[in-house]
């Protein structure tokens, strides 16, 4: 049984929405390949809140992002019964969490994307297909022909014109034997920590504790061995300062925290503020675990063979549950919220990547062409001239599995450039998620929901160009121009404000 297409893109994650919307737009027929039974990735399936910059309400995205945001806000304003003064916020923040203009309900964002998508479903031009993986491909002459697809227990053979390597972790590019790496250098099983979420609520007086999970002694008494040390137990409200090392105090105090920046772990990544809500409409905020005390260290999924990676993601689920074991211990009224992230049981569909396998590429962003500690005086990073879209964060890498603590430095912001987006030699196969041509360290600015976005889509639209213009990718970035005026014409900011100034305090949120 065989299938064609014009693009098939692996991965129905952040940049394969934005990937598929930017070529159904511009007439290509798409087919979809999605692991898990949600599209959105970081948004929705792996039930992280988007990580942005503090212009993002302005400027600083695509117009398709935008379309995102504003159809996020526009889905609470129309169907959940808030406050009339919250209602009339022009920049809702339906969660009211402090890492995020936009925290919100992973299902809220699906619920859009899906809508999004949609016209271009029901004519068939679209096609997504669920618990669906790519386990083979066909290279000739540096060309992909086609891919063998799993799909729920059946195996068939896509044959396309371009494809797309939108998953989480790069699967394309060893099958494609396509030039690539992954970790540090001369270390390629160093890849950051990932993360299994969870969500949560919290009812005071109420005892919902669990039974001890078999596993919870091995994680209470569990030390990170990291260079710089970690301050002593993972299982502690005591972690290393990701800047300067020093031991730093969490706090966690369920419906206690005042809703403004560093106030606590309840209202960090908070889905739900129930107090936005007519009074009654909810019982409980609904909060979203992605803190350090998650990050698994015990394993490297990208180097690890089939047995051992099912092992590790076995090991970081249970990882999670023994982390939520520990906070009922100190509030019993804490209980994992069902349905919340497509599941049953409060966890994510997905674990939340960090790190993917990254193409070899015409370009190759270095630490140098980004890092403010690098470019003194620069308010600026590097004006690359093929740039084919921007963003804004920190260099900020999570600890690792060869045994580095955090590195977090200030970035400025940036640019992507197209030949990062080009491999070395194949053809017609393009990154279109974190695994563009950046190293181990510009992976950690590069790597967050509105860049991936903006990913997904440029390598959409150079497909879909390529398919046009009957010309390469290598052609496209040899003489960008034309492709570029194409890409402001689709929205696509290429560029910042050559007056841009940095403000650490309002330009960048985040927060560990």
């Amino acid at each position: 049984m065989g299938a064609r297409t014009e693009l098939l893109i692996a991965g129905g994650g952040t940049g394969g929405v934005a990937a598929a919307l930017a070529a159904a737009r511009n007439g290509r027929r798409v087919i979809v390949l999605e692991e898990t039974a949600w599209i959105g990735g970081q948004f929705t399936s792996q039930g992280v809140p988007p990580d942005e910059h503090g212009w993002i309400e302005e400027f600083g995205c695509t117009r398709s992002y935008r379309h995102l945001r504003e159809g996020i806000r526009d889905y609470y304003r129309r169907y959940y019964p808030l406050r009339e003064e919250y209602r009339a916020q022009p920049r809702l923040n339906p969660g009211n969490g402090w890492v995020s203009p936009l925290c919100h309900e992973p299902r809220v964002s699906l619920a859009v994307m899906e809508a999004m998508l949609a016209p271009y479903v029901a004519s068939g031009q679209v096609e997504i297909w669920y618990q669906a993986t790519v386990t083979s491909l066909d290279v000739a002459a540096d060309r992909v022909r086609a891919a063998g697809v799993h799909r729920q227990g059946r195996e068939q053979v896509v044959e396309a014109d371009f494809f797309l390597d939108a998953t989480e972790l790069g699967d394309l590019l060893p099958l494609a034997n396509c030039e690539h790496e992954s970790g540090s250098p001369s270390r390629p099983d160093n890849n950051q920590a990932f993360s299994w979420c969870f969500a949560m609520e919290h009812f005071p007086g109420e005892d919902h504790r669990i039974s001890k999970p078999a596993s919870f002694d091995y994680w209470r008494d569990y030390i990170p061995r990291l260079t710089p040390a970690w301050p002593g137990p993972l299982l502690s409200w005591t972690v290393p300062h990701p800047r300067t090392m020093e031991p730093l105090q969490y706090r966690f105090e369920p419906h206690r925290e005042a809703p403004r920046a560093f106030s606590g772990l309840w209202s960090y990544r908070r889905l739900r503020d129930q107090s936005l809500h007519r009074e009654g409409t909810f019982r409980s905020d609904i909060c979203l675990v992605n803190w350090p005390l998650i990050d698994y260290l015990d394993g490297d999924l990208l180097t690890a063979k089939a047995e051992d990676r099912t092992r590790h993601l076995a090991a970081a689920r249970q990882m999670s549950l023994c982390v939520f074991y520990w906070l009922q211990q100190q509030h019993p009224g804490l209980r994992l919220a069902p349905r919340v992230l497509g599941t049953e049981d409060g966890f994510a569909l997905a674990p939340y990547i960090r790190e993917s396998r990254r193409i070899r590429a015409l370009r190759t962003i270095r630490e140098e062409d980004v890092s403010a500690e690098h470019r003194t005086g620069a308010t600026l990073a590097e004006p690359y001239a093929d740039s084919v879209g921007i963003g804004y964060y920190r260099i900020d890498l999570h600890p690792s599995t060869g045994g580095d603590n955090y590195v977090d430095v200030p970035a400025l912001p940036f640019r992507i450039p197209l030949g990062a987006l080009i491999p070395v030699r194949l053809k017609n196969l393009l990154p279109a998620a974190k695994n563009i041509g950046t190293t181990h360290v510009t992976n950690g600015c590069y790597r967050l929901h509105p860049v991936e976005w903006n990913i997904g889509e440029a390598a959409a639209l150079l497909a879909h160009w390529c398919l046009a213009t009957r010309q390469s990718p290598h052609a496209a970035a040899g003489q960008p121009a034309a492709f570029q005026e194409f890409l402001r014409e689709e929205g696509l900011e290429l560029a910042w404000p050559e007056d841009l100034l940095l403000e650490e305090g309002d330009a960048h949120r985040h927060a560990h």
